[in-house]
């Protein structure tokens, strides 16, 4: 079979592997290969191969390539566990992202000082190296193998594949697993591994089985990668939304109403701000706000698609014998909104905005802060136009997409996805849309990927993934194009003709969804938000109470002038108010004593703990509108 490899074509006998393959053909590459492709599809290096075509070593740097190595590592764990404990029972242990998890029915659940004892007997294996050994077996000795060796759940994996299905299995060592691979060569090449935590989990997700233990870890090719990574989790964990909304009382998720946000004063500021400047944006941007219902009949969901493709999402509800849905999207509402007259070719485009509340159904193993919630308000928008009109509004979309994203200082990477198998509408239809979206985004020079076959239900779309400060990634806004749903309703305008046309209708978000937005916010910044979006902007601390009319003066100027402030007159050292001020994330923290109460003057302390002396009161003013006027994410150096 002829290879080709780096552009030269080399004949090697039919099931040869990729290890053998690189080994005679360039030695070096091994040392950071992990997998291999072959005419673009993942192989594993021991692998023999059956087809010709071009191979490509790959490292740690390829998705896929991760998840062979950390698939490995899971079956490393597995061997470990039934070494130190010989009658726990196998299920599943797939890898994940940024890691992997091995889920075991055991006697007595595990206890955190047992990670360390499976991580020494992980390493002990590793440092074995031993062989990645692939065989399969016909079904009757695949069972026969997995009850002898007193593996139930694999027993019932193995039931539940079709007749014909592949059964294959990987052995190290002593141990063997039912696994569909890819994996690793060795053990040998896991190179850096950690165990991370233990939970609970039940048997195949589901309440009515059993639960089982679940270990989950991470595993890279080298150490400075892993340590980088776990620093990474250790700054997530101290900025994760959940902790900070309760320590500094934005918002909070009860037991009572799980997947239900909870927005206190001050995250309802922080929501307010936000509300304020997404309308003030579209107004600018020439969008209109509109308000639809919260519940609207089944009729309506079933001409839009959403009952019969959406359907376990949404909750229901019967009003006068008939049934309504609570809206898990705000599209069929604006196209009614739409269909309230006849609109001309000179009224297009037409833009509505919408802040609309929607629920849906998420189970509740799914729910996660206000990441993942059952009630959200999204930021949406609905345009009308012609089709001729649909390029130029994408783009216009775009711009004002990252404009917002510029202002909370988010970098993006852009994917466009495709057609789902489960679609409405013709491929015509499709088709064209998505050249629409490819021309558009050609058109602004951004590059993006192709997501083949993740698009909504009703037309492709253009999705935006923000990096936070941690360089983590979050999907958020989506620009997706329709030409199904206006023919559904039957959606009109008048053309120049004077016949009726169809028009092209976008779906839009930015925010795409407040909760999670605020979310996502609370983590970039870590809870120290920019002075324009703070809750409280500053605060004023008294040395004495000498000093309470001053501040209340003060405050009385900077309440005036627009600017959000509280006060401290506690009878306290002020080293205790400026820490407690500190630890609620203030911008600024204003001191005044007796000497600054006499001049009319401040001494302000900012967040990171600079000091600013005699600053004025007009002064202190002047800069703080400034700085918040300008959206700016940084504290301001003009005092």
């Amino acid at each position: 079979m002829q290879i080709v490899y780096k552009g030269e074509s080399r004949s090697f006998e039919e099931g040869r592997n990729a290890l053998d393959i690189l080994r005679e053909l360039d030695p070096d590459s091994l040392k950071t290969a992990i997998a291999a492709r072959l005419n673009g599809g993942l192989v594993e290096l021991a692998r023999p191969i059956a087809q010709e075509g071009e191979l490509v070593p790959v490292g740690f740097e390829d998705e896929e390539a991760r998840h062979v190595l950390r698939h490995t590592a899971s079956h490393v764990l597995a061997s470990a566990v039934k070494n130190l404990f010989p009658k726990a029972k196998l299920a599943i242990g797939p890898a994940i992202e940024n890691g992997f998890y091995y889920d075991f029915d055991v006697e007595e659940p595990f206890a955190p000082e047992d990670l360390g004892r499976i991580e020494k007997e992980m390493a002990r294996i590793i440092k074995k190296n031993d062989r990645e050994e692939r065989f399969v077996l016909p079904r009757a000795e695949a069972l026969k193998l997995m009850e002898e060796r007193g593996e139930p759940y694999k027993v019932e994996l193995i039931l539940d594949l079709p007749e014909d299905a592949e059964l294959s299995f990987y052995r190290q060592g002593e141990f063997i697993d039912l696994c569909a691979g890819p994996h690793l060569p060795s053990t040998g090449k896991v190179k850096a591994f950690k165990l991370t935590s233990l939970a609970g989990a039940y048997w195949r997700g589901s309440e009515k089985n059993k639960m089982l233990q679940r270990i989950y870890g991470t595993a890279f090719f080298n150490k400075e990668e892993m340590e980088t990574y776990l620093a990474q989790v250790e700054e997530a964990k101290k900025r994760d939304h959940r902790k900070l909304g309760r320590e500094l009382d934005l918002y909070d998720i009860l037991d009572e109403g799980p997947g239900f946000p909870f927005f206190y004063p001050k995250g309802m500021m922080l929501r307010n701000l936000l509300e304020e400047f997404w309308r003030r944006i579209h107004r600018e941007h020439g969008y209109e706000e509109i308000r639809t219902p919260l519940i609207l009949s089944r009729d309506l969901w079933e001409r839009s698609g959403h009952w019969d493709h959406y359907r376990e999402n949404m909750y229901t509800t019967r009003i006068d014998d008939m049934d309504f849905a609570i809206k898990p999207m705000n599209c069929p509402g604006s196209i009614l909104a739409y269909k309230r007259r006849l609109w001309s070719y000179r009224d297009l485009p037409i833009r509505n905005g919408e802040l609309g509340i929607v629920h849906r159904h998420e189970k509740s193993g799914a729910l996660h802060g206000l990441m993942r919630v059952r009630c959200f308000t999204q930021d949406d928008a609905h345009l009308y136009m012609t089709y001729e009109q649909a390029k130029d509004e994408i783009i216009g979309v775009f711009k004002l997409t990252d404009l917002v994203y510029s202002t909370f200082g988010f970098k993006y990477r852009v994917e466009l996805s495709t057609m789902p198998e489960d679609h409405i509408g013709t491929l015509q239809m499709w088709e064209r849309a998505t050249d629409v979206l490819k021309s558009a985004l050609d058109e602004v020079k951004v590059p993006y990927q192709i997501n083949e076959g993740d698009g909504a239900f009703y037309g492709p779309k253009i999705d935006f993934h923000l990096r936070d400060s941690i360089g983590r990634t979050w999907q958020c806004g989506t620009i997706q194009l329709d030409m199904n749903l206006p023919e559904r309703f039957d959606l009109t305008y008048t053309g120049p003709d004077g016949e009726k046309h169809r028009p092209v209708m976008i779906h839009r978000t930015i925010y795409g969804s407040i909760e999670r937005f605020i979310g996502i916010l609370t983590e970039h910044f870590g809870g120290a938000f920019p002075l324009w979006l703070s809750p409280v902007q500053a605060r004023i601390l008294t040395i004495t109470d000498r000093a309470d009319a001053a501040a209340k003066e003060l405050r009385g100027k900077m309440e005036a002038a627009g600017l959000r402030v509280e006060m401290d007159l506690r009878n306290e050292k002020i080293g205790f108010k400026v820490r407690e001020a500190q630890m609620m994330k203030t911008p600024y923290m204003l001191v005044i004593g007796d000497r600054e109460a006499e001049e009319g003057t401040v001494s302000v302390r900012t967040r990171k703990g600079e000091a600013i002396n005699g600053v004025s009161h007009d002064r202190l003013i002047q800069v703080l509108l400034k700085e918040a006027g300008g959206r700016s994410l940084e504290q301001s150096k003009d005092f």
